[in-house]
């Protein structure tokens, strides 16, 4: 929840140059499903079907290929423009089917990433055929044609996999690089005989071509757009199960595959669902997940169709090492990404402004069935942790409208964050819970068959919802997603009596970083209750009336389904702390969360969270304690470098915790709830974070013992133990963790002690894992992401590392992420000084159209600091009095 105060969101892609921009508007002979999309290529001509044939070099990390496109001219040209990114051309040729073919002049723009074939004389309308051969790059990091490294038992092996979201197929096949742009792929592939190849269609041929190498031919795809398309190749094994006429796959690395059978099966559960729900069963002939060892930065899954691929983190189930939190991550994380073959494949955003119609849907669709199939997970408190993430984000000057405008490839690449994500998954469930859950369903049913196979914008996801549901939907959805920021709204007073409590609303806007802002105008859905019946209303004009049954403690937002904050006057704070006891865990979480912020901001006392979390029963839901545990954790990092005030809120800290964590014990029961089984994690880490000498004295002990007592570190807790073992290391125990990860050979749990050794509270630890991380070592992969860990403890040190070593450091992180990597590192900063050496960075090395990302760690910089300076004395006061 709050962990976002310790952590920016500082989520932007980038590394585009500003040259890519918008292209003036289309001609009027220009198709109408293309004229009103944006557009960085000329729209006199479209793709129809991609003939792809590559020929991957593994060892050389380069590729052929050649692609036959079936095209329309449709206004006289005579230059037909694509995208393309590191790649050489030739014998390139344009038919039609009379005449003789042309031979074009092929120029090539890399600032721009278009290669445009030009010709003598205007083509006339028609359908032609532009065919070329051309060589381009397999890369490190995981954007375009990309390849992992990674140890076994039997020796380093290689795997080749495809990313292309937002804009790098251009990177593996000159094209036509846009959402709006649908075409068919036939892929062809030539490899070698013993390895498997994989795209998103089935392989209908393979042909031995007698020189340890086969041709493989996969259907033709349907309609769809190129950021879809996949390929990979490597020694593999795949599991299968069947529901209906579609094939379910999961694809290993050789040898893993009975680490998949959790993410096999409850694909195939999702799937089942997702055919119901939508009422358009899944078109393509089968669904694999193909896992991949290494990470990314910046995403764990990408939903290409029929062939979605997972960083094994994210995939598989490792019975070593991991936990009940990891299973429950893998589901929802397949649930996200089948909603995508739905929202995103089958019906995909016109341009990358609308975006958030793939991400938002899909987190609330992953959400709403997760907390379906899986009710003892009670993961629907999870969506007050989401919503959360998102109004931190929301909350500050740099934020931007669910739908915002994006001219460049580079400002797309930045779309991806906190904003479309959780906001728009928040959105569409307070919408949901506005019109009803089988009123959102028929519209969404509408939508899927009025749009298959098209592109579309937001409002004709609304139209379809109001129609159905016959509400006026579409002034709210407009209100909430094309303007930025978090409504407030402000219990003026509340009275019972009768047994009703009639309350007097008002609507501001909640900022963290602008007091005197002038607040925004939204119509917001309130869901209010005292203790009776919740009552439903629609603040418009910035005020509103209610009655409400009950006298009970007054909960605004009943149910946590409303994305706002409520800002409650003091009597009716009383009556929640006094009575916090007996609301619902939910209430519970989103009041702890509105106490949080408006605390933090200066709005209500900083001490409220602090009375709630005290008036916290101990057998409270696991989930309440496992948020405060974490909000604990990133409270006591606004005390770093003073120890004396450090030391008295830890001590309280720990006093509240240790009896929970009394309860719940190093050892599971038999029975016990998966909830519980994550909250021991979470005590532990926090206990561990907060000084807890006998949490940290068991945790070695454990650690020590394990050499010889196989029981000591059960898989359950052993991330957890090593976590503990590895921040509080010295450097003895770090040189032991090093050796350990030098010696696995399971690329799931050696990039797990890379990430450990990364994660030390001694600033010379922090320093050598600094200097590993630059060498070969890690993993190609895995570098960036030890640089990250360290900046959670020690940012200045990490951004100082980062920018001093910048060249060695841009190889390591994808390329379409570099200006919102370096200034996430620094986002966690408590010294001002780091602003000044950000800012000077950003205007060195980062576009200016692209400084969303440094705005936000500036902005969140400065705001820990007012936190620290302004809030800390607060809670230090209370602390006295309640120490």
């Amino acid at each position: 929840m709050r962990r976002t105060l310790v952590t920016a969101i500082a989520l932007a892609l980038g590394g585009m140059t500003p040259s890519l921009a918008v292209h003036a508007a289309a001609p009027a002979t220009v198709a109408p499903e293309v004229r009103d999309a944006t557009t960085q290529l000329p729209r006199s001509v479209r793709p129809l079907r991609y003939d792809v044939a590559v020929v991957p070099n593994a060892a050389a990390l380069t590729f052929a290929g050649h692609v036959a496109i079936t095209l329309e001219v449709l206004a006289p040209t005579t230059t037909i423009m694509l995208n393309a990114v590191d790649m050489t051309f030739a014998n390139s040729t344009l038919a039609r089917s009379a005449g003789a073919a042309l031979v074009p002049r092929v120029s090539v723009d890399a600032d721009a990433q278009t290669v445009s074939f030009g010709f003598a004389q205007p083509l006339a309308p028609g359908r032609y055929t532009l065919a070329t051969d051309y060589t381009g790059k397999i890369g490190t990091q995981a954007n375009g044609l990309f390849a992992i490294d990674y140890d076994t038992k039997a020796g380093s092996k290689r795997a080749l996999y495809t990313q292309f979201e937002n804009s790098d197929a251009r990177k593996f096949v000159p094209s036509w690089d846009e959402p709006n742009y649908k075409a068919t792929f036939a892929l062809t592939a030539t490899v070698p005989t013993s390895q498997m190849a994989v795209s998103n269609m089935p392989a209908t041929q393979t042909v031995d071509l007698g020189n340890g190498t086969k041709r493989v031919t996969f259907a033709p795809s349907p309609k769809m757009s190129t950021y879809l398309l996949f390929f990979s190749l490597g020694d593999f094994d795949r599991a299968t199960a069947r529901l209906g006429e579609t094939e379910i796959g999961v694809v290993t690395q050789a040898g893993a595959i009975d680490q998949a059978k959790f993410a096999l099966d409850s694909s195939v559960d999702v799937l089942r669902e997702y055919n119901e729900y939508f009422d358009t069963p899944y078109p393509l002939p089968k669904l694999d997940n193909v896992a991949s060892p290494g990470s990314s930065q910046f995403f764990g899954a990408m939903e290409n169709w029929g062939a979605i691929f997972t960083f094994e983190h994210t995939l598989l189930l490792d019975p070593s090492i991991s936990t009940q939190s990891d299973k429950q991550r893998v589901y929802s994380v397949a649930a996200h990404e089948i909603a995508h073959q739905w929202f995103g494949d089958l019906v995909t955003m016109s341009w990358w402004d609308d975006l958030w119609l793939n991400e938002g849907f899909a987190t609330w669709m992953a959400g709403r069935t997760t907390a379906k199939l899986h009710p003892e997970w009670n993961t629907v408190l999870g969506t007050v942790e989401g919503r959360e993430s998102a109004m931190s984000r929301d909350a500050v000057a740099s934020t931007h409208p669910v739908v915002q405008h994006v001219e460049t490839v580079e400002q797309a690449s930045q779309a991806f964050d906190a904003i479309t994500y959780q906001k728009g998954g928040a959105v569409i469930r307070m919408l949901e819970g506005f019109v009803g859950a089988d009123a959102w369903r028929e519209g969404v049913r509408n939508y899927m068959k009025a749009h298959a196979y098209g592109n579309t914008v937001s409002d004709d996801l609304w139209r379809q919802v109001q129609a159905a549901a016959g509400k006026p939907i579409l002034d709210i959805a407009h209100d909430f997603t094309l303007q930025p920021g978090v409504p407030l709204i402000r219990v003026d007073s509340s009275a019972c009596n009768g047994g009703t409590t009639t309350v007097k609303l008002t609507q501001g806007e909640f900022t963290k970083d602008r007091p005197d802002k002038q607040p925004l105008r939204w119509r917001v859905p309130v869901i209010a209750q005292a203790g009776g019946e919740a009552v439903r209303t629609v603040v418009e004009g910035g005020a509103a009336t209610l009655e409400v049954p009950g006298c009970g403690p007054l909960v605004v937002n009943a149910g946590q389904s409303g994305y706002y904050r409520t800002l409650y006057a003091q009597p009716q704070f009383e009556a929640i702390r006094d009575g916090f006891a007996k609301l619902a865990p939910i209430d519970q979480l989103g009041l702890m969360g509105d106490a949080w912020a408006l605390g933090m901001a200066g709005l209500r006392p900083a001490t409220d969270y602090l009375e709630l979390a005290k008036a916290t029963p101990v057998d409270a839901d696991p989930q309440i304690w496992g948020s405060i545990a974490d909000d604990f954790a990133g409270l006591d990092e606004y005390y770093r470098g003073d120890a004396a005030r450090r030391a008295r809120f830890r001590s309280f800290a720990t006093r509240t915790l240790s009896p929970v964590f009394a309860r719940v014990g190093w050892e599971a029961k038999a029975d016990e709830a998966d909830p519980v089984a994550i909250l021991r994690t979470q005590l532990i880490g926090a206990l561990s974070t907060l000084g807890d000498n006998a949490v940290i004295a068991e945790a070695r002990r454990r650690y020590a013992a394990s050499a010889s007592d196989a029981n000591a570190m059960p898989a359950a807790l052993r991330k957890t133990i090593l976590g503990v073992v590895a921040a509080h290391a010295d450097a003895a125990t770090w040189d032991r963790l090093h050796a350990a990860a030098q010696a696995e050979k399971t690329p799931l749990v050696k990039d797990q002690f890379y990430s450990l050794l990364s994660s030390a509270e001694d600033p010379a630890l922090a320093r050598r894992a600094l200097d590993l991380a630059l060498t070969p070592e890690p993993g190609e992969t895995n570098s960036a992401r030890m640089i990250s860990a360290v900046a959670t403890r020690h940012p200045e040190l990490a951004f100082d590392f980062a920018i001093a070593h910048r060249e060695q450091v841009d190889t390591k992180v994808d390329t379409t992420s570099l200006s919102r990597y370096y200034p996430a590192l620094a986002s966690g900063s408590l010294e001002r000084a780091t602003i000044g050496k950000l800012r000077s960075f950003a205007d060195k090395h980062i576009a200016a159209s692209s400084h969303r990302a440094t705005d936000t760690a500036v902005g969140n910089i400065e705001y820990r600091i007012k936190v620290r300076n302004d809030r800390l004395p607060a809670i230090d006061a209370w602390l006295e009095q309640n120490g």
